[in-house]
């Protein structure tokens, strides 16, 4: 497990899946603590090399089929990431790098991947970095899986573009909704590079320039999940934000959270 702490924040991330498992600020936590048997229950867990669903477990790329692992909904979720033990590659008191390399054989390439935390006094950076070392073209979305603690919650800006789906896969519509308004939700937004999350004891800025969705899930008590990806559920089959990487292509991808007090407690400060 590394450590990373800065003025008023705390971070640790474990090897396995380079999980950010706890993140506190004035040692409250500003995750729900992660949990190793189910990465995407708790904590952050990283999504490599698809984000969300993947409908029935298979696709076909560049004219052949892939099969992958199957969940009870009997689709794939959440990449093959979360699972390997990444190596750490450098560190310092607030800074870390991991590496690991993918290859599957539900996957056409192999990937070189690496991820860097960076913590500041009231901010953490995550930055994704992936290579196509393989021989073959490879299909790419990627995502992270922060679940965040709030009692009560409401979310700026409130009116939101929602990708329509249809047993958890987008239909290729969207529709405009007041999601402060959705008592459940586990559903994929368009994502216009800002967007704030107000609990009970924080206020949660989270931007990126690059990642052009959100998936919100309510379906841990307690707790919201905000996910930032770089294509829509079922990109693999719909290509919403899918990225073709290239034999020796790169491809970056990074967001931000911005840590401060919640509006009431600010106001009454």
């Amino acid at each position: 497990m590394v450590k990373l702490e800065k003025g008023e924040l705390e971070a640790e991330i474990v090897n396995e899946g380079a999980y950010l498992v706890d993140l506190r600020k004035d040692g409250e936590e500003v995750l729900l603590h992660g949990n190793l048997e189910r990465k995407t229950r708790g904590g952050m867990a990283l999504l490599i090399p698809f984000a969300n669903r993947v409908k029935g477990g298979s696709y076909i790329f560049e004219g052949k089929v892939y099969d992958l692992p199957r969940n009870s909904e009997g689709n794939a979720i959440h990449g093959f990431a979360k699972d390997l033990r990444w190596d750490v590659e450098a560190s310092s008191r607030d800074k870390v790098k991991f590496k690991v390399k993918i290859h599957n054989q539900g996957y056409p390439s192999a990937l070189s991947c690496r991820v860097t935390y960076e913590i500041g006094c009231n901010s953490l950076q995550v930055e994704m970095e992936i290579f196509n070392e393989g021989n073959s073209n490879a299909p790419l979305t990627v995502g992270a899986h922060p679940y965040f603690v709030a009692n009560k919650w409401k979310i700026e800006p409130s009116k939101m573009e929602m990708l329509e789906s249809v047993n958890k896969i987008p239909t290729g519509r969207t529709i405009t909704v007041d999601v402060n308004s959705m008592n459940s939700l586990d559903d994929c937004f368009l994502f216009e590079g800002k967007v704030v999350l107000i609990t009970d004891k924080h206020r949660i800025t989270l931007s990126s320039k690059d990642m052009k969705f959100l998936q919100i899930y309510t379906g841990i008590p307690n707790s919201i999940a905000i996910e930032p990806m770089s294509g829509a559920p079922d990109a693999y089959h719909n290509g919403i934000g899918l990225k073709v990487l290239k034999v020796g292509e790169n491809a970056r991808y990074s967001f931000s959270l911005l840590l401060e007090k919640a509006y009431e407690q600010r106001e009454s400060s």
